[in-house]
């Protein structure tokens, strides 16, 4: 066990967060770092173990174009006040990490600028793919190069080139004996040669003990990237599409779906495939902008908690900031905040209060972070999963629509639980718990024998109006529908005139499947759902959380 396995992280854009200018003159020192310390004690408080802060090093606009590996960014400040921070932040038991953009430099970097001076004669004319003195580029140099995303703002190193790799593992070495940090994520991951980075995982295990690797990788198989011999872990974008997708067409199949084919991948183990969780980043709109529902923060926030992987949140989303890209510019994801202005934010905020008792819970439930994984129930608007380890048995349930939902699930090792965001007790019956979740909500049931002090309820209520009209669900009556005909011509068995509370189970059951049909394919999971849910509260709600949209 590494302290990444039970890392609860907090992501830091610096050069946006401190209020920096866009463009870097390379003039005097600006210690704005400085100004990012008396946040650090604000993480901690919010459950965070480990810091996740880039780009820092020397740069000409913003921080991916790198001028200089072994300097911070002047308009930052210096390489002391880095170290600096770096201690305040271990001092209050945060690990950090650095962003690592190893893919490309900058123009203004040393080697780029030697070629520029002495073209064919440079020495550094091999650091760069397909360097070619017949060619051109945008900036008019006289020569053409490989760059990244189209950018020729963006250089692409020559990662076969044994001197650019020589250079890479001093920088690494340098960033640990410098700032004493604990891992790096690599930008771009999912285009650097994996020669390059399998050298790179050699040097992590060479610096410092548990010295983690993580790599930003958008789509395709993890598996090629996490692995002994390459990166620890990736980013999960996956899922990062899943969470507000499947909130936002209240398809909760999506996001389960998504769950089981990232676990198989890791070869249905917990510790099968490491992967870095988040809803949002600099690079991606805010997770509340995003939500069609205001409401489903909440949701949203429980399974990024509670799901495989090591969760991630980004400065600010933990109240709600918006953050929109516009016009290609990626500014409004980005922004200033003062220290002032972040007290009163989540001082007003009652997400702030779920953020934190998110972190508390998940630092204090090792099932949450080394448990396997195991779905309970599955509908459109309601999703209930299992982490289990060592005897211990967690159980998650979230609930999309606009109404309570009766859950009936299976309990384990366990006479009763307690709702950790609640603190509402579920006596466990004939080895299930029978419990109530709130609409737009959810709730982590813990184990009440493991508990070494009281659950204090924490306010999930919403700082926000959310929007007037549910997105997902309208209460259909069955009682103004008509006779619905099966697929083969059989009459369904639904009755016009009877309301779901004076059904049966059996017509509950069947009521849900012809649902589901109306939805698309039924499978035989699916049916066998249906049929092992024989509580009739729970088939009625259940029957009830169908959008009439969708019949």
């Amino acid at each position: 066990m590494a302290w990444y396995d039970e890392a609860v992280f907090y992501h830091i854009y610096p050069l946006g967060m401190t209020g920096a200018p866009k463009h870097n003159i390379y003039g005097e020192p600006e210690h704005r770092l400085n100004t990012l310390i008396p946040f650090v004690s604000q993480i901690k408080n919010l459950g965070c173990n480990a810091l996740y802060i880039g780009p820092l090093f020397e740069s000409v606009g913003h921080g991916y174009e790198t001028t200089d590996y072994k300097k911070l960014d002047t308009r930052l400040g210096t390489n002391a006040d880095l170290t600096a921070f770096v201690a305040e932040c271990h001092k209050q038991g945060i690990r950090v990490v650095l962003d690592g953009v190893f893919n490309h430099t900058g123009r203004d970097f040393f080697a780029f600028q030697d070629i520029k001076h002495n073209r064919e004669a440079s020495r550094y004319k091999d650091w760069y793919c397909n360097v070619n003195f017949y060619g051109n580029n945008e900036y008019g140099d006289g020569f053409s190069y490989d760059n990244w995303g189209g950018y020729d703002l963006l250089a692409k190193l020559n990662q076969q080139n044994g001197e650019v790799r020589e250079y890479i593992c001093d920088v690494v070495r340098f960033w640990v004996k410098e700032f004493d940090i604990d891992g790096i994520r690599l930008d771009a991951a999912d285009v650097l040669d994996f020669g390059y980075m399998q050298m790179l995982r050699r040097v992590a295990n060479e610096v410092k003990p548990d010295f983690w690797l993580m790599g930003e990788v958008i789509h395709g198989d993890y598996m090629r990237w996490v692995n002994e011999d390459t990166l620890h872990a990736v980013t999960n974008y996956h899922l990062h599409k899943a969470l507000y997708s499947g909130h936002n067409d209240c398809n909760y199949f999506e996001i389960a779906h998504t769950v089981k084919r990232l676990y198989e991948m890791g070869g249905n183990k917990s510790d099968g495939l490491r992967l870095y969780n988040f809803a949002d980043n600099h690079d991606v709109e805010r997770i509340y902008t995003k939500l069609k529902n205001k409401n489903h923060f909440v949701p949203v926030h429980i399974l990024l908690y509670t799901l495989p992987g090591v969760p991630s949140v980004y400065y600010g989303s933990e109240f709600g900031i918006e953050g929109q890209k516009q016009r290609g510019s990626d500014d409004s994801l980005r922004p200033a905040i003062s220290y002032e202005q972040y007290v009163d934010a989540t001082a007003k905020s009652n997400l702030t209060n779920l953020i934190s008792g998110l972190g508390e819970i998940r630092l204090t439930t090792k099932a949450l972070s080394y448990g396997d994984y195991k779905e309970l129930l599955l509908t459109n608007g309601q999703y209930a999963f299992a982490r289990n380890y060592n005897g211990v048995s967690v159980i998650v349930t979230v609930n999309n629509s606009e109404n309570d939902f009766m859950m009936n699930m299976p309990a384990q090792n366990a006479e009763e639980y307690v709702g950790g965001l609640s603190g509402e007790k579920a006596p466990v019956k004939d080895g299930c718990i029978s419990v109530n979740v709130k609409a737009n909500s959810g709730e982590i049931w813990l184990p009440v024998c493991q508990m070494d002090k009281p659950v204090l309820p924490i306010n999930l209520g919403m700082n926000k109006e959310p929007e007037a009209v549910s997105v997902c669900e309208k209460e259909a009556d069955f009682a103004e529908v008509e006779v619905a005909e099966k697929p083969d011509g059989e009459q369904c068995g639904l009755r016009p005139n009877k309301t779901f509370e004076e059904m049966t189970v059996e017509e509950l059951q069947e009521a849900i499947l012809e649902r589901m049909r109306r939805n698309g394919p039924v499978t035989e999971q699916m049916k066998k759902d249906v049929a092992e849910n024989i509580y009739h509260n729970s088939l009625v709600t259940w029957v009830k959380s169908f959008n009439q949209g969708r019949m």
